[in-house]
């Protein structure tokens, strides 16, 4: 697909807000055709912070969006992201630090670990070969 860019159309950037009208609905996303002309995609992935099964249980056609810029690629193309707007870009607070997190996981994966070190050792003392069957 060629983008044309429109001459009376002011530059966008990535982080701008922009708003526009669905125009097509694909499996794996919208298209948009912005206020200044421009034709911009939305990933499903993109639509909300929820799962998204399917477009057409979020989006229809002709409906009225507004959606962050998030990538203009080298051959003029733009991606939008109605998620971003919605997360406001900030992560929820964690109850724990992530180096707390981590001693955790470590402890956790280390005491794991050491149970089945035991059982193994268990299994290979009581006989090596336990499966072999004596002669007849």
């Amino acid at each position: 697909m060629i983008q044309q860019e429109a001459p009376h159309s002011e530059a966008l950037k990535i982080g701008d807000v922009v708003e526009g009208t669905v125009e097509q609905i694909v499996p794996y996303g919208v298209f948009v055709r912005l206020n200044n002309g421009k034709r911009a995609m939305i990933h499903i992935s993109e639509l909300s912070r929820g799962y998204v099964k399917k477009v057409e249980d979020v989006m229809e056609l002709n409906q009225k969006v507004k959606a962050k810029v998030i990538k203009i690629d080298e051959r003029g193309r733009i991606d939008l992201s109605i998620k971003k707007l919605q997360e406001g870009n900030a992560r929820p607070a964690r109850a724990t630090s992530p180096a707390e997190d981590f001693e955790k996981k470590l402890a956790s994966f280390l005491k794991a670990s050491e149970e089945k070190m035991m059982d193994l050792s268990k299994k290979t003392k009581d006989g090596k070969g336990s499966r072999s069957r004596g002669k007849k």
